[in-house]
């Protein structure tokens, strides 16, 4: 018949998730550590397990020497051989059992709690080192309680938590109801392994895509982007490896049977899976959809931005509500998208021609102003000439130095000259 006690450690071990091995290997160093407070010794001790009997068994380990400097720790070869006779050598060890049940209720309530400690850092371990290789990962959870607006599931017999900001707006949960969620991360805390799980997270999306869809799940078609609003809408870039498969098709599935399963599950959140392309204009008109592109012109190739003109009556369908559409669309393509609608191109088209118009109006009226100047330049002498001097120059000083009533004469006369020479010129041209 089997001792009670390694009955009581093999089905902790199976509650929690641990090998016996483990829970024994806590009980001594329990019992070990319960012994030192109470003998306060410098003895090297030592506890084994005895599952025959279900007690642990306290040793005092001395070692066998030529020369005693310790007479706690080390015993002579000549006393060894009394006792163990010629078997005895030098360098052996020998253990001296010591009592155990003369330790008392402190020494029993602190080899408890050694023994709790230990299978929790045990737990723990195995916690982390299981899920942590899991994340990413879609497992069926339930439910269990809420705790300051976060959720405590159960999955795989452990307790897991989905985050508040985990959770998708549109849903809401109760007790004891099934769902599923993928996992994140492993976070280790003072009470333990903590499993972080997320409804929210593309990873989901994807992974449900795999179980509903057999051609991603046998790698036919690939998943080439996943981005996601929670609660509202999401966008899925998905590409055929051959020709004869339509990616979208195959994921909608015959009338829509297989992403309505995936919109049940996610409570309603619209999806949008649109066709991948290494043409980047291409993509970002497909990316745009449900909304109809009339022409994309890439801005900035560096700094990948794009221009993207639709008609009137799509421009709100193409930024979508707060701008959702054309957001979800800029982060599953990689591009900086400025949607414009018709009306505003025209009108932008028009304000750089009027500009332009008017900057060549200037510089024409500039380039007239230039040669009026240069044309008045070369009609009048070089006034520099040191024997000559312009008749008009004369004709004033003549002016000057006549009566007032031949100084109209003077200028008449002046001035007739001037438009003779102006005719002159122009004939002679």
């Amino acid at each position: 018949m089997q001792n009670p006690l390694l009955q009581t450690i093999e089905a902790l071990a199976k509650e929690k998730g641990i090998e016996p091995d483990t829970i024994i290997a806590a009980i001594e160093d329990a019992v070990l550590t319960a012994s030192r407070k109470f003998y306060k010794t410098t003895e090297d001790l030592k506890t084994r397990f005895n599952q025959d009997t279900g007690q642990v068994d306290l040793f005092a380990i001395k070692h066998i020497v030529a020369d005693v400097d310790d007479a706690s720790t080390q015993i002579s070869l000549k006393d060894a051989q009394a006792i163990y006779g010629d078997e005895a050598e030098v360098d052996m060890e020998i253990e001296f059992p010591k009592r155990t049940d003369v330790l008392g209720r402190i020494a029993a309530q602190t080899a408890k709690q050694v023994i709790f400690q230990k299978v929790r850092e045990a737990e723990r371990e195995n916690i982390f080192a299981e899920y942590n290789d899991r994340v990413g990962e879609v497992v069926n959870t339930t439910v269990k309680r809420f705790e300051n607006g976060d959720l405590i599931v159960e999955v795989d017999r452990i307790e897991a938590v989905l985050p508040r900001k985990e959770q998708s707006r549109a849903e809401s949960y109760s007790p004891g109801e099934r769902i599923r969620a993928v996992i994140t991360g492993v976070n280790l805390g003072a009470k333990g392994a903590q499993v972080v799980m997320s409804r929210t997270d593309p990873a989901l999306l994807i992974k449900l895509f795999e179980q509903e869809v057999p051609e991603i799940y046998d790698g036919t078609v690939i998943i080439r982007g996943a981005v996601r609003e929670a609660g509202d809408r999401a966008k899925v870039a998905v590409y055929s490896r051959e020709r004869d498969i339509d990616p979208v098709g195959a994921c909608v599935g015959m009338k829509g049977t297989r992403v309505q399963g995936i919109i049940r599950e996610l409570r309603g959140e619209k999806i949008d899976i649109v066709e991948w392309s290494d043409d980047p204009v291409l993509f970002v008109t497909k990316a745009l959809s449900p909304a109809k592109v009339q022409r994309v012109t890439i801005v900035d190739d560096q700094e990948r931005i794009m221009e993207v003109v639709v008609e009137d009556m799509q421009l709100s369908l193409a930024i979508g509500k707060k701008g959702q559409n054309v957001r979800l669309a800029a982060k599953l393509t990689g591009w900086r998208i400025d949607i414009k609608s018709e009306e505003d191109k025209r009108r932008e088209v028009e304000e750089q021609f009027g500009a332009l118009e008017l900057e060549e109006g200037a510089d024409a009226q500039g380039a007239a102003e230039g040669a009026a100047e240069d044309a008045i330049a070369s009609a009048v002498p070089d006034s520099d000439a040191p024997d000559a001097m312009p008749e008009k120059e004369a004709a004033a000083v003549a002016a000057d130095d006549a009566p007032e009533e031949e100084t109209a004469v003077v200028a008449d006369e002046v001035t007739a000259t001037a438009v003779v020479e102006a005719e002159v010129g122009d004939k002679q041209d």
